[in-house]
């Protein structure tokens, strides 16, 4: 199954570790086979990983875009996944857990980013409620 880029002017995204960016007019990508893509929204400097739950997304990123590295990436996951889970007691950010690791050790990487990117959510509430 194909999958269909529309991208804004200027707009970058990665493609199997390669950064593309795309000219000064909208354009439309189709993918003919399987890549590893991420949309600049979805990219994250380490720098940015200042959250646990944002500590868990960067090595997935990474495993997805780096898969000749995943292994040293997903020694870093477990750590920061065992981390989180162990603090929190929402049942339902616990589920998110349980099935994020599952995408991760089938290598379902993306999903698992997806996924991950609503634990953000979760993360935000309960850091504005203590705050």
């Amino acid at each position: 199954m194909a999958l269909k880029l529309s991208l804004k002017p200027g707009e970058k995204f990665v493609v199997n570790g390669a950064v593309i960016a795309n000219g000064d007019r909208r354009a439309s990508l189709v993918i003919q086979n399987k890549v590893s893509i991420l949309r600049e929204k979805d990219i994250m400097r380490q720098e940015d990983a200042t959250t646990p739950a944002r500590r868990i997304y960067f090595p997935i990123m990474l495993s997805y875009l780096d898969s000749e590295n995943s292994d040293k990436y997903l020694e870093e996951f477990m750590l920061r996944m065992t981390e989180f889970m162990q603090a929190i007691e929402d049942p339902e950010a616990k589920a998110r857990c349980v099935q994020i690791s599952a995408d991760v050790m089938n290598q379902n990487y993306y999903r698992a980013l997806m996924n991950c990117k609503k634990l953000f959510a979760f993360e935000e509430e309960r850091l504005a409620y203590v705050s």
